[in-house]
């Protein structure tokens, strides 16, 4: 009996002995982690306060802050993993099982993780890029772990512009949709911009006067285009070999279509637009032998004396048609067109 109540007292004194080591390896463990924890807050704190003196231009200063704390949280990850678990193998196998389960149950939310890490890794586009991703376009303003944020453009405003939306991506839309980066390495893109004037125009030199005023809006931009280009050809095979700017001639419908196309950055594509635009009203004004073209519609009158029987009918509908007095409300079925 006596032996029996030794025993019972040496396991309740080593269970004992257990639970305070066991409490004591927690106390240690956890002023460990708040320690160290607060030695990674000073250190992000003093290279942030260095980073804020030398500059002050604000996308600097997101960029240090976002590279920054991921830089020390897989820090933390790593150090304080060790000391919470039984070294590596442990952690390895725990990450393991739990990893499985992730891509089980939470799918989209590891493709998610997946496609940031491709994000940091590939970069297909940064922060301050405007992009086109799934159906959406706008600059980027933001990259976390599971989305991505752009400030939208375009929708129901005509060109270019933004909307003042913010959108949220998530990021395994980088694995399945296509991806317009319209800054990266070469910041400019192509833009065209149709100009149509009349049959009976001098065609010949309202596409002289059209490619002086591409030339005089794009002196800069081609030089600087040039520069960039070398650059992207590092990476891309990118063969442009002409970057001034070209006038194409063509017969569409109702008169001569006059495309200019010229390098432009693509957050001034509507300014650029206005300027020329301003122009080419500006000059064809003064000219004489230079006219818009708008539909119109040619018929032949039989009872017209002393002419040819072929005229111009330049009434838009709801006018008369010049022959008969009646308003051309279908011009299908006008006497031209029988």
């Amino acid at each position: 009996m006596v032996q029996e109540d030794y025993h019972i007292v040496n396991r309740m004194t080593q269970a004992i002995a257990d639970l305070a080591d066991l409490s004591h390896g927690f106390t240690q463990n956890l002023i460990f982690t708040i320690g160290f924890i607060f030695v990674l807050w000073l250190i992000r704190f003093l290279i942030l306060r260095i980073v804020y003196r030398k500059s002050a231009d604000p996308e600097l200063h997101y960029k240090w802050r976002k590279y920054l704390s991921r830089a020390l949280f897989f820090i933390a990850l790593l150090v304080l993993g060790r000391t919470w678990f039984e070294g590596f193998q442990s952690l390895a196998t725990f990450f393991g099982l739990l990893s499985a389960g992730l891509v089980i149950a939470l799918k989209d939310t590891v493709a998610d993780l997946a496609g940031w890490v491709f994000l940091i890794w590939r970069k297909p586009f940064e922060i301050g890029d405007r992009i086109e991703i799934a159906g959406v376009s706008g600059d980027v303003i933001d990259q976390r772990i599971f989305k991505f944020s752009l400030i939208e453009m375009g929708n129901w405003v005509d060109a270019d512009q933004s909307t003042g939306r913010v959108l949220h991506v998530p990021n395994h839309k980088v694995f399945t949709e296509t991806i317009a980066n319209y800054t990266a390495d070469f910041q400019f893109i192509w833009n065209e911009l149709p100009v149509r004037i009349s049959l009976e125009s001098n065609w010949k030199k309202a596409k002289k006067m059209l490619q002086q005023i591409a030339d005089r809006h794009s002196a800069n931009i081609s030089d600087e285009a040039k520069q960039q280009l070398r650059k992207a050809a590092r990476s891309y095979l990118i063969t442009y070999r002409i970057l001034t700017p070209t006038v194409y001639t063509d017969v569409k419908d109702f008169g001569i279509a006059l495309t200019i196309r010229y390098l432009t950055n693509p957050r001034t594509r509507r300014g650029t637009e206005q300027q020329i635009w301003e122009d080419i009203l500006t000059e064809f004004a003064e000219q004489d032998d230079i006219s818009f073209a708008y539909p119109t519609i040619r018929y032949y009158d039989r009872h017209r004396e002393g002419d040819t029987g072929w005229g111009v009918n330049d009434t838009k509908p709801g006018q008369t048609d010049g022959t008969k007095g009646m308003p051309l409300k279908d011009p299908g079925k006008s006497p031209g067109n029988r």
